[in-house]
């Protein structure tokens, strides 16, 4: 993973810091496997106990050139405040205690289990990001798709159309810029950053046939996003992936433009990239379709990079113009057009 310089705390950060006993940087690394977005995301305290409060600043003072011997009036700027709520993902575990002593390593039975459910966590997080809409499921918080989700008015300035119209084989590239002042994801006030992991222990459990021995394990993840400043964030929507993965040059005739350009646009629809990290993310169909591109030698905006990721493991990755291209299984091949 290519490494972004910033202060600000990412979900690996965080578990490095929080737990001494060394399971949670193991649950930060697993979470990371798929939806490289969690690699990225800027994770911060939030100041209410159900989330966060941002103050957004919704206009600018009015200033004038003055005269000599001439008074001018006095302005201000203006601010709104904006509560942003946390979501609470959480599972348990019951392992009948019998069934995970039957191979003679119950840790590792256990562990094998908690794989399971640490990617459905990791799956249902990730899907939130982009599609999760209170409108629908008010235990969800607002995603980045619920957010820039029109052509017209609002922030629709930071919605690029690729042109496509069939919902069937239509997906979005998300441009990022994590950062304190920009997008992040806040934690409720005096809890944990990231996925928390408690084993419960051995615990009689009731089920249908009456009670039983079992080990019992609890998941919970408290998490939100934040965007404090909408213009750090662009859509590239209504990508049809039938011309991607044809290789053709064009999304549509009447559109006549590639990809690679709309993410050219993109970058500069971002006011200032020193605010954070910034990183493009896209399902896999997209970063393949761009993977190919990139070993065309003759342009140079798409370059595959060496490094070491942020757990010390050799890793290749993907970039356009210095930014890195992430993959992100839960951004979907069918999103509904975007009008």
């Amino acid at each position: 993973m290519a490494t972004l310089a910033t202060t600000n705390l990412t979900l690996a950060d965080w578990a490095k810091r929080t737990d001494p006993d060394g399971r949670v940087p193991v649950v930060a690394e697993l979470l990371s496997q798929t939806n490289e977005i969690l690699d990225d995301a800027v994770f911060k305290e939030g100041n209410l106990p159900t989330g966060d409060r941002v103050v957004i600043r919704t206009g600018l003072p009015t200033v004038y050139w003055r005269a000599l011997n001439q008074g001018i009036p006095s302005t201000k700027s203006t601010t709104a405040q904006v509560d942003e709520a946390c979501g609470m993902l959480e599972a348990r575990s019951e392992v009948d205690k019998d069934l995970a002593m039957l191979n003679g390593n119950t840790a590792q039975f256990r562990l094998s289990e908690d794989t399971a459910f640490l990617e459905a966590m990791n799956q249902t997080q990730a899907t939130t990001m982009f599609y999760g809409n209170p409108q629908y499921d008010p235990k969800q918080y607002l995603g980045l798709a619920s957010r820039y989700s029109t052509l017209s008015g609002g922030n629709a300035v930071n919605v690029i159309t690729a042109g496509g119209a069939d919902a069937a084989v239509n997906t979005s590239v998300y441009l990022v810029c994590w950062g304190d002042n920009t997008v992040y994801c806040p934690f409720p006030k005096g809890s944990k950053a990231g996925l928390i992991h408690e084993d419960l222990g051995e615990q009689t459990v009731f089920n249908t046939d009456g009670r039983m021995q079992a080990y019992a394990t609890r998941y919970q993840w408290k998490n939100g996003l934040v965007v404090k400043d909408w213009r750090y964030v662009v859509r590239i929507c209504n990508i049809n992936t039938t011309h991607l993965l044809a290789g053709t040059s064009t999304q549509t005739t009447a559109v006549g433009t590639n990809i690679v350009k709309l993410m050219a646009r993109a970058l500069y629809r971002i006011p200032n990239m020193a605010m954070g990290r910034c990183a493009f993310y896209m399902n896999r169909t997209v970063h393949s379709g761009l993977s190919i591109q990139a070993l065309d030698r003759t342009q140079y905006v798409l370059k595959v990079n060496e490094g070491l990721s942020q757990f010390g493991q050799p890793h290749s990755w993907l970039s356009f113009l210095g930014v890195p291209l992430r993959k992100v299984d839960a951004l979907l091949n069918t999103e509904a057009v975007v009008a």
